[in-house]
């Protein structure tokens, strides 16, 4: 049975303009892009309602496609596969499928891998412009201190989103995709660390990206997610852009 919801851009007003309808258009957008994050949040809703403790040990790889604007129609589709794994899409209204994922459940026994250790945040002012000599594979982001307001994945994910933007000076970036795993409910109100280490950096198609490795600890070191998230912080000149 399909899902249905209005798409909202929530990221209007935020620092990352290409949620900006402006901005957007410059890049051959016709408006400003909904938060992938918020995507996953539709695209998490139905899973939830039959499997609530996907949040405790479930996992999806997620892919964003193309975007969704403000007031686009969202059809999410979920679909049980013979290996036990959910595939999930997420279409616009002409079926046109802009991001899909495939979630399923991670064995509890699993060992804890290390966590990621803490390290220095810099001050805004001093964020780094990325490029191939400040995106570092295998350097440690600085770490985000943060109390959950809401224990809803979409804000959960967005924390990925956001140690990217605190430790480096983002000109309008995409979130394109992600892998993540839930080791552990998180709970509204929560402190967490949020760390983060680069993974990779690379070219394509005139495109910079950006792959990091996240892990959000919550109180007495409990892992509650590890996520690569891939972004592409650099866009293509605007010229060269022909994305619907």
């Amino acid at each position: 049975m399909a899902h249905r919801v209005l798409a909202v851009n929530t990221a209007a007003q935020a620092e990352n303009k290409i949620h900006d309808d402006q901005v957007a258009a410059g890049y051959g957008f016709r408006g400003g892009l909904v938060p992938g994050v918020t995507v996953y949040g539709y695209m998490a809703e139905p899973l939830l309602t039959f499997a609530p403790q996907w949040l405790e040990h479930g996992t999806m790889q997620l892919r964003l496609l193309e975007p969704f604007y403000d007031g686009d129609a969202v059809i999410v589709q979920t679909e049980p596969q013979e290996d036990g794994s959910i595939r999930i899409t997420a279409e616009r209204e002409d079926g046109k499928a802009c991001a899909t994922g495939v979630a399923g459940f991670a064995p509890k026994g699993d060992p804890i891998p290390p966590l990621i250790p803490k390290s220095a945040m810099p001050e805004l002012s001093e964020r780094p412009v990325p490029s191939p000599e400040t995106v570092v594979p295998g350097a440690l982001l600085g770490t985000i201190e943060t109390t959950l307001t809401a224990n809803d994945p979409a804000a959960l994910l967005q924390l990925s989103n956001d140690i990217l933007a605190r430790n480096f000076r983002l000109s309008p970036w995409i979130h394109i995709g992600s892998e993540i795993r839930n080791w552990a409910a998180a709970r509204a109100g929560e402190q967490l660390s949020v760390r983060g280490r680069v993974q990779d950096r690379f070219d394509r198609k005139g495109h910079e990206f950006i792959v990091a490795d996240v892990m959000i600890v919550g109180a007495d070191d409990r892992l509650i997610q590890t996520v690569r998230h891939t972004a592409i912080y650099r866009l293509r000149q605007p010229e060269a852009q022909a994305i619907p």
